[in-house]
């Protein structure tokens, strides 16, 4: 996932953010409600982490602009005020889902895989593609029960392509997903990627194309 991270706390935002970098995640971190408005109106997200108290701008605020930009993005908020007003009130904006602090952050990586799940109509972890399983939750694949030996940005490459199958993904896009901001990488870090995995699909149902000026597309063989 491209996930932005909005917390003030300087620890716990280092630790969302290390957590979920570690597990392979790409994450821009926003400190104040002003900041998390510039980086949503510039970004293309797949969720949001939100913290309520904010300096600049509260939560209420950024998500209450959000949805009345017809933005989609998962949104999961994250809060110390457990009152049920608060939490009542960010879901009615539209917040997808909410953690009170303090939390695992095991259950906030869970709870994020959940979210989008929903929003791309699965209802499990495990996806099936012909003899080819992804694993989202541990992820790792098999090929006809077999590990199949994927880099962590190779899986998430797969990931991302088969969660779009049959729609052409632009680079710009795969490029924001696979790689954060402070990381000096040009088109061929991409390129590369792409030329592994298709070596490691060779023998799956999965083909990747290349449309040229675009991106890239995955297709399946499997029913």
């Amino acid at each position: 996932m491209r996930i932005l991270l909005i917390e003030d706390n300087p620890d716990l935002g280092d630790a969302i953010e290390t957590k979920l970098r570690i597990s392979g995640h790409s994450v821009e971190w926003a400190r104040d409600g002003l900041a998390a408005s510039r980086w949503l109106k510039n970004g293309d997200w797949d969720a949001v982490v939100l913290d309520i108290m904010l300096p600049g701008k509260d939560g209420f605020a950024i998500l209450q602009e959000l949805r009345e930009a017809n933005m989609e993005t998962q949104v999961l908020v994250v809060t110390a005020r457990a009152e049920i007003e608060d939490r009542v009130s960010m879901l009615d904006l539209g917040a997808d889902d909410y953690m009170v602090k303090p939390f695992d952050l095991r259950e906030l990586e869970a709870r994020l895989r959940a979210l989008l799940r929903r929003a791309a109509g699965h209802s499990s972890s495990l996806t099936h593609y012909g003899p080819l399983a992804l694993d989202s939750s541990n992820r790792c694949a098999t090929l006809d029960g077999n590990p199949l030996e994927l880099g962590r940005r190779e899986f998430r490459l797969l990931e991302i392509l088969l969660s779009r199958l049959g729609q052409t993904v632009d680079k710009e896009r795969l490029m924001n997903q696979l790689f954060s901001l402070d990381e000096d990488v040009s088109l061929n870090a991409l390129e590369l990627q792409i030329s592994r995995l298709r070596k490691k699909l060779a023998h799956t149902p999965i083909r990747i194309t290349t449309v040229r000026g675009i991106g890239y597309q995955a297709d399946s063989d499997a029913p």
